[in-house]
């Protein structure tokens, strides 16, 4: 049951708000990049007046987000991406004690959530920030007359910037999109540190399985695809990887991984990650030849990753064993145990990645808004980056944030740089 409020908003119980807060607070003392950009954007009042809908996991640290723009004079609506990473603590908490309209219960079904998207849409934003494109996709598709008032977008996602570019490609995207994802201070950390980390918790919150000594198999290796398998293979697992990228291949391989096509691995895993961003990279022939007991979860945007309609339609029998562990009985007797729905394992199971991390994402968010509004009628239409001075700025002040110091170039050195005529 949601609750609403003077804030128009739909949460599950705002008598949770004194934990969220509690917990959003935590999260805070880790984010000391996003605490720097929010005390500025108090003073400056960069977004003062301007109305912004996010589409994002409704976590500690995507509070901390929604906070800051609220500091720097935004209006803002908050939706969940995804519904089973909802924190309805961290829901209840910006509602009751700040005032936020929410619109996010872990659980809600689809079309509660597409319900919720339209809600999000009403609001008339300037600003988007999505993750996975579902906002920005249905604005398009069904808005049209809402178009013209937008300044731009932010997408957080490699899913989501790969159906930025589809639009493009298309000449649907009428307005700057800035890919937060391609910065270097996001995937290089947040996708590889942050998923890596969070998917493992998920994973053995879920099972309680001992990961040393088993076969995990991660599909996809992408960032996300490296730290899975990076922290898999710390666990003591023996890790193989799937692609479709011979660059990528070669990469896993001179990495020290096994590399195979999914067909092969099938036989031989006992926790299988999907992290490749496409569709159904686990189909029905591969869930037939699994071994007894493999154990399916996925940690890319979308739970269309696994074929479970396939699974379904196959199983003979289908039980819920531990919170979101269902095992699923194929006709040959095997059970294949899927973990939340096919949904991200690591906000689903667990609670998504560490503060830590996420700071310089969200930071890159916050960012990347100021630089939307600044830079407003002056960016080209289409998919970009920031600035690689934004991201240098927010590594700079997270390494200031761990006390870490490193060399400046000399003038000797930067001449050498610029100079074509000094060799050996």
């Amino acid at each position: 049951m949601s609750n609403k409020t003077e804030v128009h908003s739909e949460v599950k119980d705002l008598s949770l708000a004194e934990a969220g807060q509690n917990r959003i607070d935590w999260a805070e003392e880790d984010m000391p990049v996003l605490r720097q950009i929010k005390e500025r954007f108090a003073k400056e009042k960069p977004l003062k007046g301007l109305k912004v809908s996010a589409c994002a996991h409704v976590t500690t640290e995507t509070a901390n987000l929604a906070l800051t723009l609220k500091a720097g004079g935004a209006d803002c609506v908050l939706i969940a991406s995804n519904p089973l990473s909802t924190q309805d603590d961290v829901a209840a908490a910006l509602v009751k004690t700040h005032g936020m309209a929410v619109f996010a219960i872990k659980g809600e079904d689809i079309p509660t959530y597409h319900r919720h998207i339209q809600i999000a849409l009403d609001h008339k934003p300037q600003l988007i920030i999505d993750d996975g494109s579902d906002l920005v996709t249905t604005l398009v598709i069904e808005r049209q007359q809402q178009v013209k008032d937008i300044i731009g977008t932010t997408e957080e996602t490699t899913t989501g910037i790969t159906r930025l570019h589809a639009m493009e490609r298309d000449k649907q995207l009428v307005f700057p999109a800035i890919a937060v994802n391609n910065a270097q201070t996001k995937h290089l950390f947040d996708n590889r540190y942050g998923t890596g980390q969070s998917t493992i918790d998920g994973i053995v919150r879920a099972t309680n399985r001992l990961l040393a000594g088993r076969n995990v198999v991660v599909l996809g290796y992408g960032w996300c695809g490296k730290g899975c398998a990076m922290r898999a293979r710390g666990l003591g697992a023996n890790v193989i990887i799937t692609e479709v990228n011979p660059i990528k291949a070669i990469e896993a391989v001179m990495d020290g991984y096994r590399v195979m096509p999914i067909a092969e691995a099938s036989a031989l895993g006992d926790i299988f990650v999907t992290v490749t961003g496409n569709r159904h990279v686990i189909d029905w022939p591969h869930f037939a030849a699994m071994k007894d007991g493999a154990i399916i979860c996925n940690s890319g945007h979308f739970d269309l990753e696994l074929n479970l309609t396939e699974l379904e339609k196959h199983a003979k029998d289908k039980r819920l064993i531990r919170p979101l562990l269902e095992e699923y009985t194929l006709p040959s007797g095997n059970r294949i145990c899927v973990l939340a729905q096919g949904r991200l394992v690591n906000l689903s199971c667990a609670e998504g990645h560490p503060s830590s991390v996420m700071d310089m994402s969200f930071a890159n968010q916050a960012l990347a808004l100021e630089y939307l509004v600044k830079n407003k009628g002056k960016l080209a239409i289409g998919v970009q980056t920031l600035p690689d001075s934004v991201d240098e700025e927010i590594a700079t002040l997270k390494l200031k944030s761990m006390g870490i110091k490193i060399d400046s170039l000399t003038s000797e050195m930067l001449e050498y740089m610029n100079s074509w005529k000094s060799g050996t």
